[in-house]
């Protein structure tokens, strides 16, 4: 009997909007059998620095008393990894990126190699980039030799929400939670992301676990 499907979540939120989704991905890739792991990245700006935005430190702080930091173990423990960022300046957040950035002995091990990948992100506006910036994780997902999956139009959630290379939501200047059309495109992403790792594994396509 096939084992059931491991996802990670790794995302960096600020005010709330990527977790929300993060959240409801996380819920429906365990409603579908995943054995979920919500994990949220965490700041490389210093309290000082965070205390000059509004609501940046509590939130920060709220939110990691829920999640824990994503580690290399992690990564390494999933068989599927979905990224969730915010769009700042065109480009993911440098917390994820940050994250991104350490696994470079995974990389040169050939650890997430044949892992299923895929992305989400918010921005504040339309045109903020989400697309852009979901598109910009695809580049070290395939640097880490990861299977890249895109939502594409898979189901009629995503003909309302997102893009079809990922979930999305515009929060607005006030920083609005996502809206339930999101949310349906970010829990098909979810349940997506399980089954087509699930029947990577029952067909004996995924890299041997640790």
């Amino acid at each position: 009997m096939p084992s059931s499907p491991r996802l990670l979540i790794a995302f960096y939120s600020r005010n709330g909007t990527v977790e929300a989704l993060a959240v409801a991905a996380a819920d429906a890739a365990r409603q579908a059998g995943a054995d979920v792991r919500l994990r949220r990245a965490r700041e490389v700006a210093g309290e000082d620095a965070m205390g000059q935005v509004e609501g940046w430190l509590d939130s920060a702080r709220r939110q990691n008393e829920l999640h824990e930091a994503p580690t290399k173990d992690d990564a390494e423990w999933a068989d599927a990894i979905l990224f969730g960022t915010p769009c700042y300046f065109g480009a993911m957040a440098t917390e994820l990126k940050n994250f991104l950035d350490q696994l470079g002995p995974q990389w040169k091990r050939g650890a997430l190699a044949g892992k299923v990948g895929g992305a989400f992100a918010a921005a504040s506006w339309p045109h903020g980039g989400t697309e852009v910036v979901t598109l910009s994780l695809y580049a070290p997902m395939a640097h880490l030799g990861m299977v890249i999956l895109p939502t594409g139009y898979t189901d009629a959630a995503m003909l309302e929400a997102g893009s079809p290379y990922g979930a999305s939501a515009i929060c607005g200047s006030e920083h609005r939670p996502p809206r339930e059309e999101d949310l349906r495109a970010v829990r098909h992403q979810g349940r997506r992301m399980v089954a087509i790792t699930g029947a990577l594994i029952a067909a004996g396509e995924m890299p041997s676990r640790r």
